[in-house]
C-alpha cells in the first residue's frame, strides 16, 4: 500500500476551501477500510482521498467495523482509524459514537453508503456528503439468504433513498448515476460524477509474456463472476491453445472456483493466484495481453485502468461502470453476452494491431485520471454544502 503525495498547488487549494468552508475535522464512516481482509475498490477509493485531504492538513477521523488482526486504533496515511464492532454492528454504534461526539470535534461528515447505509440525513445536520459507488441490485441475492436479500433490496432500492433526496452524492461514473437516477430516483443535480485516480507507480515497462495471457483482478466473491470468465476462457483455448489465465485475489468461492477449474481440466491454463503484492501485481499488468472482468455489478473497476496505466487494455462485460472505465473499442472492449466475451478476449489474443491500438487507447485513458483531481472534486462537494447550509441559516 502507497499512500499518494499530493502537490504543493492541490494541497493549497484544498486548505484554502476548508477555511472558507469552516472545515477542519471531517469524519468518516465506513463498512470496512483498507486493511480488512476484503478490501476492495471502496476502500482504497476512502484511502486515498482521506491521505491527500490530510496532507492538506484536515484532521480525518474514519470509524469502521473490526478488522482482524488489527488494532481498535491506528493512524494510517495521516489520518487516524477507529475500528470498532463487526460487520453488522458497525451501523447503529458509529452513529451513536457520533451521535454522543465519542469521535471528537466533527465540521463535516462523509458517509460511505456500501449496500448499508447510515442514514446519516436522519441524525446529522451539518455539512455532509455521501460516497454511493453503485447500486447493489443483483448483488443482494448473491451475498445474503432469501429474506435477508430482500430486506437489503428493499432498504437500498425503497426506504433509504427518501431521506437521501436532499443530500449530496458523489459516484464514480455516469453510468453509475444513471442508475441512481432511473433506480433510486434520486435527483441528478444531486449527485456528481468524479472518477477515481491512478497511483503513478502503475506504468508500462518489463517486457509482455510471450505467449498470450489474459489476468483478472478481484475478490473471489459471487459479484465478480469468475466462474463465468472460467468457462468462457474454456471457449477461448481451441482458439488459442496457449493462452493462460490468471486470477488474483482471494475469497470464500476459492474452492468452488478449484473444483470448476477440475471439472473443465482446466489446471494447465488457469491459475489462481491468490493475494499478491503491490510489486507482483504491477508486474502482471504489464506481462498481460489483457485484462479481464466478468463482474456483475462494479462502482468503476479500478483494476481495469490500473492496467490501463501499464498500457494493458481490457474485455470486460458491459455494465455500470466498466462503460466509462473502458472507452469502447479505444482502450478496451465491452461485451453483453458469453459468445461475444469469446469473440472479443479471441481477437484481442490473435490480432496485434488491435491490440497494439487498445494499448495506446488504454494509456491515453489512465493518463486522465489522477488521486489529486479526485481528493479536489470530492473536496469541492463538501465544502459547497458547507456552504449552502450557512445560506439557510
Amino acid at each position: 500500500m502507497v499512500t499518494p503525495l499530493a502537490t504543493d498547488q492541490t494541497i493549497k487549494a484544498i486548505g484554502d476551501m476548508a477555511a472558507e468552508a469552516d472545515l477542519a475535522h471531517i469524519h468518516m464512516l465506513a463498512w470496512r477500510d483498507l486493511d480488512d481482509v476484503e478490501a476492495g475498490g471502496s476502500e482504497m477509493h476512502a484511502h486515498n482521498v482521506a491521505s491527500i485531504w490530510a496532507q492538506a492538513g484536515l484532521k480525518i477521523t474514519m470509524r469502521t467495523s473490526f478488522a482482524a488482526g488489527r488494532p481498535p486504533r491506528t493512524v494510517r496515511g495521516g489520518y487516524t482509524v477507529i475500528r470498532k464492532a463487526g460487520r453488522y454492528l458497525v451501523f447503529p454504534r458509529s452513529v451513536v459514537s457520533e451521535v454522543a461526539g465519542r469521535l471528537g470535534p466533527c465540521d463535516g461528515l462523509v458517509e460511505i453508503w456500501n449496500g448499508m447505509p447510515f442514514l446519516s440525513p436522519i441524525w446529522w445536520r451539518g455539512p455532509r456528503m455521501v460516497w454511493l459507488h453503485h447500486v447493489h441490485g443483483p448483488m443482494w441475492q448473491m451475498s445474503l439468504p432469501p429474506k435477508l436479500a430482500a430486506m437489503g433490496s428493499l432498504l437500498e432500492e425503497r426506504i433509504a433513498p427518501v431521506f437521501y433526496r436532499g443530500s449530496p452524492v458523489v459516484t464514480l461514473s455516469e453510468s453509475s448515476k444513471a442508475e441512481m437516477v432511473d433506480e433510486l430516483g434520486f435527483k441528478a443535480d444531486r449527485v456528481r460524477v468524479i472518477e477515481p485516480g491512478i497511483d503513478p507507480r502503475f506504468s508500462p515497462g518489463g517486457d509482455r509474456s510471450p505467449t498470450p495471457l489474459v489476468v483478472a483482478v478481484g475478490r473471489l466473491v459471487p459479484v465478480k463472476d469468475f466462474h463465468r470468465l472460467i468457462r468462457v476462457m474454456h471457449r477461448v483455448i481451441p482458439h488459442v491453445p496457449e493462452a493462460k489465465l490468471v486470477i488474483v485475489g482471494d475469497g470464500y468461492e476459492r474452492d468452488d472456483l478449484e473444483a470448476l477449474i477440475a471439472d473443465l481440466d482446466a489446471a494447465s491454463w488457469v491459475r489462481l493466484a491468490g493475494r499478491v503484492s503491490d510489486d507482483e501485481l504491477i508486474s502482471l499488468y504489464r506481462q498481460a495481453w489483457t485484462v479481464a472482468s466478468t463482474s456483475v455489478r462494479e462502482g468503476w473497476g479500478m483494476t481495469i485502468t490500473e492496467a490501463a496505466a501499464c498500457a494493458t487494455p481490457a474485455v470486460a462485460t458491459r455494465i455500470a461502470g466498466h462503460s466509462d472505465a473502458i472507452h469502447d473499442d479505444r482502450s478496451g472492449l465491452l461485451a453483453d453476452t458469453d459468445d461475444q466475451l469469446v469473440a472479443k478476449l479471441s481477437a484481442v489474443l490473435v490480432d496485434d494491431a488491435l491490440r497494439s491500438r487498445l494499448q495506446r487507447g488504454a494509456l491515453e485513458r489512465a493518463g486522465a485520471l489522477t488521486w489529486e483531481s479526485t481528493a479536489l472534486g470530492t473536496f469541492e462537494v463538501l465544502a459547497a454544502d458547507a456552504h449552502r447550509r450557512r445560506r439557510r441559516r
